[in-house]
Order: structure tokens, then C-alpha cells, then sequence
């Protein structure tokens, strides 16, 4: 089972902050996942939700502030008071963190809310200045934007992103075109997933944090989990080899 430290090591550290990739990238899982939005000014940032109300000491859309403006604020002692201090990190600072790991690096797309004009370009270029192509997966629960990676570089590895149970989820991936699917962990499982499974596209779950729910996985066929606990998940895999 591959285990994706999802928004860095977030269980124990503030998500998708330095202090949380650099905990992820010195542990031995297969990759890291987390989320990128766009500044007023243009700069790929490194959060999960469009606004800033929830992780940080601000408040506004990320789309709404300039990078200057969001470095501004503490996005970690809402977490806890030891880290006190964590800025909102930029995408370069992140790939950075990883530039000489081997891990996988999944970056979402978070333009399904608000579209962000020429994020996909801008974040095919910063992977492409640092050479990271065959490490990377873009993902986003916005399909328009897995095309778009597609049509500008496709040997980038892309997955669609879904909530929901899927009717006939082979027909629909081949259409966008998107190279796996990341599924919601109990969608996962529902038969019509197998057609997926069978056919050889990595499928991939969120967000995983139990090993009794993550050994059902595996034994579905799931090749990948992505969890708040990678630690936790990679001693636990461990024990079966």
C-alpha cells in the first residue's frame, strides 16, 4: 500500500505548512499531498480551503489578498502553540522542501470553487524549473483543469477527484482524459470502483486515518491511501512484510 502524507504530516503537525512537509519528507512513505490556491497578485499558494478564516489568524479569500498580505499572518498556532509563526507557504517553497527526497508529490488543484485564470500554467512551469515531472500527480475535484494539464504536458501524471459514487467511473476517466482516480473512502469500495481496479488505473482513497479501514483497502485492490497519520500507516504496512 502506498501511504501519501495528506497536507504534510497534519496529525501532528499544522497542515500544509513547512513545519508539516519537512515532518513528511523525513519519513519513509511513498509521497505527500497537498493543496494549492492563486494570490490577488498571482503567486501559487499552499492551503486548503479558499479562505483564510480557518487556519490562520486572518481572515479574506486567498484570491482576495496578495502574497504579501498572507505572509502576514501565523498559520499554525491555531494548531498549537509551538509552532507559532508558520507563514502560508508558496508552491516553490514546498517543492523545495522535497527537491531531493524520492517521494511522490500529489498537488491539488483547488479551482473547483473559484477558478483561478492560469494556475494550471503556472504550476506546470514551477514543476518544470525543477525538473519534477516523473514525480508529480495533479489532481482536482475540477475536471476542466485535469484536461488542461493533459493538453499542455501529457506525460504529467493526472487524477480526477470525487466525493461521490460513480456509475460508470472507467468511461467517464478515459473522456477527461485522467491517468487514476481519487475516490472518497467509502465510495471506494462500491462495486462499480472494480472496473477501475481491474483495469490497472491506480485508484487512490481519502482521508484514511484507521488501519482497520485502511487493511479493507488493501485488500480491495486500493493502491494508495492518503492519510493524516503517515507515520502511523507506514509502521502498520510494515508489519505485513
Amino acid at each position: 500500500m502506498e501511504i501519501y502524507a495528506h497536507r504534510g504530516a497534519s496529525a501532528n503537525y499544522p497542515e500544509n505548512t513547512i513545519a508539516a512537509f519537512k515532518e513528511a519528507a523525513r519519513l519513509p512513505v511513498f509521497g505527500v499531498e497537498f493543496d494549492v490556491h492563486m494570490t490577488a497578485d498571482g503567486e501559487l499558494v499552499v492551503i486548503h480551503d479558499e479562505s483564510i478564516n480557518r487556519t490562520s489568524n486572518g481572515t479574506g479569500y486567498v484570491k482576495d489578498l496578495s502574497l504579501a498580505d498572507l505572509k502576514k499572518y501565523d498559520f499554525s498556532s491555531w494548531f498549537s502553540p509551538e509552532f507559532k509563526g508558520e507563514t502560508i507557504p508558496t508552491l516553490t517553497e514546498v517543492l523545495d522542501v522535497f527537491h531531493s527526497t524520492e517521494h511522490k508529490l500529489n498537488i491539488e488543484l483547488k479551482s473547483d470553487i473559484f477558478p483561478y485564470e492560469g494556475m494550471v500554467e503556472k504550476v506546470l512551469d514551477s514543476i518544470a524549473e525543477r525538473k519534477l515531472e516523473s514525480r508529480v500527480i495533479i489532481s482536482s475535484f475540477d475536471h476542466s483543469a485535469i484536461k488542461t494539464v493533459k493538453q499542455l504536458n501529457p506525460l504529467i501524471e493526472t487524477a480526477a477527484l470525487f466525493m461521490e459514487v460513480l456509475v460508470h467511473p472507467l468511461d467517464y476517466l478515459n473522456k477527461i482524459p485522467a491517468d487514476a482516480l481519487h475516490i472518497l473512502f467509502p465510495a471506494a469500495i462500491r462495486p462499480s470502483m472494480a472496473e477501475v481496479i481491474n483495469s490497472g488505473m491506480p485508484v487512490r482513497t481519502f482521508t484514511v486515518n484507521d488501519e482497520t479501514y485502511a487493511n479493507v483497502l488493501k485488500q480491495a485492490g486500493i493502491q494508495s491511501i492518503f492519510t493524516d497519520h503517515p507515520e502511523k500507516m507506514n509502521t502498520f504496512f510494515s508489519s505485513f512484510n
